[in-house]
């Protein structure tokens, strides 16, 4: 019987060691899943919190998956009107004449008639406030010619800002008649910080109520979290049957803007209220500080061949970053600097960088440039210092 006793010994070994293994993998999955749990309650699909001056992500859930955006879709085209803007190469005050295909769009609109006229900041504001369908594809026709044309355009920006998985089909968010119109949490979050950047528009989407055609047409900002949310910068909110209540809502407060992006609530005010909560822990968790650059760590750099013999780098005056509360005297710096660089040097030429990290993770790196330029010693400049030395 003493192959049974080894049978029996082998059994319980394996069915140990099938324990221990099963214990790890569940440890493993517990620990993976705990990571994936976002620490405010989502009542939605998808939701992105990130740091508007950063693009640090700190709380994402579902943040890739191809979601209808509704009206939030606007932000893209209200990008391209501001960058156009900021570039000259449009105005505020130019005429825009409403085409039919813009008096056309239903949904959300300010009613314009083929053959309008209104200017670029009257119909601005009708998209950011009003979320107006009209107004946005008048000034798609305005940019571009066509909202088909705009389209490519809005298209070919969300490629150029990494937004790997949107496909705009058209300029206004709606999807009747669409199922190709999609993106994702992440990508809201990210040309939502490009937007952010510009003031030129921006600066309509904190106003409450506003009128067009002389106080004939009413105009009511469509996200409420302008009026209740302490902080708010905007911006903009959507829905559809299809895409469910969503909003990317900025707010800024101590000098910590953040973007919460939420996609797929079933009534607006899950989308609200998960908004504020994601808002609310980003506020309560992390801190924007602006290190001071210890000037003993900028040595001077010698110059080969310069009329200068050594050259001190100078810092970027302003360095924000994203911290935990708490963390702010745990912040290390480290200087990188080249042992030498020839002549000629050129004012604002890279010398260096310096490197902010806390406990490893690298949170800004920033370049340190020459002050002034040193031009190359050239022969006759050698021969009189060389007699300037002598002659002294």
């Amino acid at each position: 019987m003493l192959w049974a006793k080894k049978w029996v010994r082998g059994i319980a070994a394996g069915v140990a060691i099938a324990a221990v293994l099963c214990s790890k993998v569940f440890a493993l999955e517990s620990a993976l899943t705990s990571e994936s749990t976002p620490p405010v309650q989502i009542a939605a699909k998808a939701a992105v919190l990130m740091d508007a001056a950063t693009g640090k992500v700190l709380v994402q859930y579902h943040e890739n998956d191809p979601l209808y955006p509704a009206s939030v879709t606007k932000i893209m085209p209200l990008l391209l009107v501001a960058e156009a803007l900021d570039s000259g190469k449009i105005s505020f005050a130019d005429p825009v004449t409403a085409t039919a295909a813009a008096a056309g769009k239903g949904g959300s609109q300010i009613w314009l008639k083929e053959g309008e006229t209104m200017t670029v900041e009257e119909l601005v504001k009708a998209a950011v406030i009003g979320s107006a369908n009209d107004a946005c594809c008048a000034l798609g026709d305005f940019l571009a010619g066509s909202e088909e044309a705009f389209v490519q355009q809005m298209n070919a920006r969300a490629k150029e800002l990494g937004m790997r998985n949107t496909h705009f089909v058209n300029c206004t968010g709606l999807d009747d008649d669409t199922t190709e119109h999609l993106t994702t949490a992440l990508d809201i979050a990210i040309m939502s910080r490009e937007l952010l950047k510009h003031n030129s528009v921006i600066k309509f989407a904190t106003i409450w109520m506003d009128s067009l055609r002389g106080g004939e047409t009413l105009l009511v900002n469509t996200n409420r979290l302008v009026r209740f949310y302490e902080g708010a910068t905007g911006l903009k909110t959507g829905t559809t049957s299809k895409a469910g209540c969503c909003v990317s809502a900025s707010a800024k407060r101590s000098g910590t803007h953040l973007i919460a992006v939420v996609m797929g609530s079933s009534n607006s005010d899950d989308r609200f209220e998960t908004a504020k909560r994601l808002l609310n822990w980003g506020f309560a968790n992390y801190a924007t500080v602006t290190p001071r650059i210890a000037p003993a760590l900028l040595t001077p750099v010698r110059v080969r061949h310069g009329q200068t013999q050594y050259i001190t780098p100078t810092a970027p005056q302003a360095m924000t970053i994203l911290v935990p509360k708490g963390s702010e005297e745990e912040l290390r710096q480290s200087v990188e600097l080249a042992p030498d660089v020839e002549a000629p040097v050129e004012t604002g030429q890279i010398l260096g960088k310096i490197v902010l990290t806390l406990d490893g993770e690298t949170l800004g790196t920033y370049p340190l440039t020459a002050p002034q330029s040193v031009p190359k010693l050239t022969l006759f400049r050698a021969l009189k210092l060389l007699l300037a030395t002598l002659v002294g």
